[in-house]
């Protein structure tokens, strides 16, 4: 295991020091007194493991196929922006646009997001985008979510788990919200639903694994009521230009 300290370091200086240490043999890798620094891990590939004590600037892990990103704090804006594989662990909050066009891998959030989680997410074939959020998120959830799946848990009282918009212009993909979701908050596009029991089987092992990464329980996982949230049709705005 190598340890990088960051307190101080330009971004870039810092991005290169961590690629030639992966580069170098190392799979292992702490950065301490991260504070803004962007970009880490971006289009990093392969079976490596990044813990970062601080907080990560905008676009972690943007790109990045394969690794295990630990946040031990908040990060901020875009993070998994176009994330193709690997799974990152938060322990605090994040920000807006995370996600952002992510098409595989893992996001494990203890507390809450910011706005526009998820918005332009996409699957193929076995690649399935998966986002799970602890606590609670802004507006525009899922926005033209084009496949993956968010699970959001709302934690601690499972009250207004989501903002306003939630899902407009979605038009594959699923959602599984923790508590009732008014329909006032919901995009034209989205339809509620109950889970199925193969659904609900899923969503546990989902809050056990939450669990495991965060060490302790903000909810009653088995006695948790989910509303499910799908598209209404796969092409929401077919009908938005005519010919003339």
């Amino acid at each position: 295991m190598v340890t990088i300290d960051a307190r101080g370091v330009y971004y870039m200086h810092l991005n290169k020091r961590i690629r030639q240490v992966l580069q170098d043999g190392a799979h292992e890798l702490v950065l301490k007194n991260v504070n803004g620094q962007r970009y880490i891990a971006d289009a990093i590939r392969g079976r490596y493991r990044l813990t970062i004590e601080g907080i990560p600037g905008n676009d972690l892990a943007a790109f990045m196929d394969g690794p295990e990103v630990v946040v031990k704090g908040n990060a901020q804006d875009a993070v998994a922006n176009t994330m193709n594989g690997g799974t990152i662990i938060i322990h605090g909050d994040a920000g807006d646009t995370l996600g952002y066009a992510m098409r595989g891998g893992e996001v494990f959030i203890r507390g809450n997001v910011g706005y526009r989680v998820g918005i332009h997410m996409k699957e193929y074939q076995a690649q399935v985008p998966l986002i799970v959020v602890g606590g609670k998120t802004g507006d525009f959830l899922g926005e033209y979510m084009a496949g993956g799946i968010i699970v959001v848990l709302g934690a601690p009282d499972a009250v207004d788990p989501v903002g306003n918009y939630c899902g407009t212009g979605m038009h594959a993909g699923v959602m599984y919200i923790r508590g009732e979701v008014a329909n006032y908050k919901l995009g034209r596009e989205v339809q509620k639903s109950t889970p199925s029991d193969e659904e609900l089987e899923f969503l546990a092992t989902i809050c056990a694994r939450y669990e495991t990464y965060f060490g302790q329980q903000d909810y009653e996982a088995k006695n948790a009521t989910f509303t499910k949230l799908s598209p209404q049709g796969s092409r929401p705005y077919g009908n938005l230009y005519t010919h003339t």
